[in-house]
């Protein structure tokens, strides 16, 4: 069924992204996923092309749109181009919210305008090696200093960790306070005790720069507190449904593109005498899928759209986060499978994908907390 939620508008958008991707990502990724992290220079380029801050206002040099739709195509162009090693969502998508709708004036001024151009990289460091999914386990600490606060503990999992100018940091403000005792500071790079661990090494997305965070004793101004003090856990809640649904838009596209290179190959691969796509079993195989797709793409696209006009809430987006991301996982893998041996080969983009989508179900909040999330709204 053709998609009816992009006008001509951002469709053209489309091409502008397409065109980036060809010109400035593809030709160095494999270099990238070698280094283990993108170059400075592509953030750069992202932001003279339009296409970091999105959602930011004109004034500090933004796209002053709140159209969500133009952030989903970006996502699933870089879904389908296989790049995962620069995080425009995570910049525009995830850390851009708490900077647009959070910052004061001064603090707009003062970080907008890099935000925008791609000269200052961003992160958000919620992940501790002892509270994964669980915000309400955040031992980092920043006491109360009189002009400033006093940061100190440990983040890990960090994406753009190496990279990241700016990182809007998690940190418990008010010991007894439990989860609404929790508040958002950003720490510059340089600041004095803010050191980076090593560029972690995983298992995909090689090319993305994921890093522990240590602050020992960092003294963080009081003029760089988002928002309003102990209202951090408030703040992350009403942000998550964004993260999630991007997650979900980037898995249902790559779960689109996987498929379609896999037909592709069934039908010129040959068993028995006969290519692939003339066996029941392969037939059958990518009918399933298929249709698995076409269904979550019609949520999904229900999702986009909802969103785009304020109205989708935390349960739907968990609703589309697991089961795109499980979807994604689920297809990569069968199809990864009908490509046989050649599909274990890395030269074959299935095998990237294999590798690239594992840690879908997991960052952003895991499966089993988006079904919790769900249940309880449900059940009580």
């Amino acid at each position: 069924m053709e998609r009816d939620i992009y006008t001509p508008e951002h469709e053209a958008f489309r091409d502008t992204v397409r065109t980036f991707l060809a010109k400035e990502v593809l030709p160095h990724h494999e270099r990238w996923e070698r280094d283990g992290i993108v170059s400075r220079e592509v953030w750069c380029a992202a932001g003279r092309q339009g296409l970091l801050g999105l959602a930011v206002p004109q004034e500090y040099g933004g796209g002053g749109t709140d159209d969500y739709r133009y952030s989903a195509l970006l996502i699933e162009e870089f879904a389908r181009a296989g790049a995962s090693g620069l995080a425009l969502s995570l910049h525009n998508d995830i850390v851009g919210p708490y900077l647009t709708r959070l910052a004061t004036e001064e603090q707009k001024r003062r970080w907008l305008p890099g935000y925008t151009s791609g000269e200052t990289v961003t992160a958000i460091a919620m992940t501790e090696p002892g509270a994964g999914s669980d915000l309400q386990g955040i031992r980092t600490t920043a006491t109360d200093q009189g002009d400033h606060y006093l940061l100190n503990g440990t983040k890990t999992f960090i994406s753009n960790g190496i990279l990241a100018d700016l990182v809007v940091v998690v940190a418990r403000t008010t010991p007894e306070g439990g989860s609404s005792g929790q508040s958002l500071l950003v720490v510059e790079r340089g600041m004095p005790g803010f050191e980076r661990g090593r560029n972690l090494d995983k298992i995909g997305q090689k090319a993305q720069d994921t890093a522990e965070l240590f602050f020992d004793d960092v003294r963080v101004p009081k003029e760089n507190l988002l928002g309003e003090e102990n209202r951090a856990f408030s703040y992350l809640m009403a942000n998550l449904a964004q993260e999630r649904l991007a997650i979900a838009v980037g898995a249902a596209a790559a779960a689109e593109h996987v498929l379609d290179l896999t037909r592709e190959y069934v039908r010129q691969r040959e068993a028995f005498g006969r290519p692939l796509a003339r066996l029941q079993h392969v037939r059958f195989e990518v009918a399933e899928m298929a249709t698995e797709c076409a269904v979550t793409r019609s949520f999904v696209d229900r999702c986009i759209t909802e969103h785009s006009r304020g109205a989708l809430d935390a349960v739907h987006a968990s609703m589309a986060k697991w089961w795109a991301t499980e979807l994604q996982k689920r297809v990569v893998d069968r199809c990864l499978q009908l490509h046989g041996g050649y599909g274990y080969m890395t030269e074959y983009p299935v095998a990237k994908a294999y590798l690239d989508g594992r840690i879908q179900t997991i960052y952003g909040g895991t499966t089993e907390i988006m079904k919790e999330i769900i249940g309880r709204s449900l059940l009580g």
